[in-house]
């Protein structure tokens, strides 16, 4: 066996990608951690994510994230796709071991669970909305939580239904009229729909049926005040932004990629959050 190629190199793909702020976050990471390593956007087009992947190795990469559009398509290029990103169906972080194996992860799921660990959501209901890509880390994620009802909101209920059932995850499909009926009584409603996103159609929701506990959790970051985040404040519910999930995310794929641990204590987590939003 080879040693890992150094300094270490890793990076993002996506198509487009320049809006990422993966960089940011792990370069002050391995600014504050004094470790000589480089971190890149790389735009692949989708027709050629396959060839780009399977060529990282030769490159001296460590391995990448993967961003929109890539995270299903990639998993044709791998050796070894760990069993949680199987059972999600999704690879959001490659590793580029010292053979050139490639693995796939998902490190979106405790991305996504990290602020919600302690927050007793075990045992009770909680409503998602979108069944896109992102809504299959949330859900499995919320699975591991303990959710005791999910109820999945998409404008396809259909897709939504086929969700669940691949996922093995029990809940309750509504269409965009039943809104309401999936948020009573729910502690906890997330957008994994670009609604609300820049550029995107404004996320029209009443979050009135939800509990007075309620969390509201947008993982969209731009902009960072979202439609969701805005109404649920205006309810004095407790809200989490989507910087939350981008960097949790990513502290699991820097251990991946540069074998250390980020600095997650609160100064440098605020100063972190305030680089990403200057």
């Amino acid at each position: 066996m080879t040693a890992r190629p150094t300094p270490p190199v890793a990076g993002v793909i996506g198509w487009p990608i320049a809006h990422s702020k993966s960089p940011v976050i792990h370069g002050l990471w391995l600014e504050w951690l004094g470790i000589d390593g480089h971190y890149v956007r790389l735009p692949v087009e989708p027709s050629w994510v396959v060839e780009a992947v399977r060529a990282l190795p030769a490159l001296g990469f460590r391995g990448v994230n993967v961003t929109i559009p890539h995270k299903q398509a990639v998993m044709a290029a791998l050796d070894e796709i760990t069993p949680a990103a199987r059972a999600i169906g999704a690879v959001n972080t490659v590793v580029v071991g010292a053979d050139g194996r490639l693995t796939g992860h998902n490190t979106d799921a405790p991305g996504f669970a990290e602020p919600l660990r302690d927050r007793g959501l075990a045992g009770r209901p909680a409503c998602v909305l979108g069944a896109g890509g992102a809504a299959r880390a949330v859900l499995t994620a919320l699975k591991g939580l303990g959710v005791s009802d999910i109820r999945l909101v998409n404008r396809s209920t259909d897709k939504a239904a086929a969700l669940l059932d691949e996922l093995v995850i029990p809940g309750s499909v509504h269409g965009l009229a039943r809104q309401a009926s999936a948020l009573d009584g729910a502690a906890l409603v997330v957008n994994c729909t670009s609604l609300g996103m820049t550029g995107h159609p404004p996320l029209d929701i009443d979050l009135a049926p939800l509990a007075a506990d309620a969390i509201a959790y947008d993982i969209v970051y731009a902009p960072l005040e979202t439609d969701l985040l805005k109404a649920a404040r205006a309810r004095g519910l407790a809200t989490i932004d989507g910087l939350v999930m981008l960097v949790g995310q990513a502290a699991e794929a820097f251990r991946l990629f540069f074998d250390a641990d980020p600095p997650r204590d609160p100064a440098h987590e605020a100063a972190l959050r305030a680089r990403l939003v200057a």
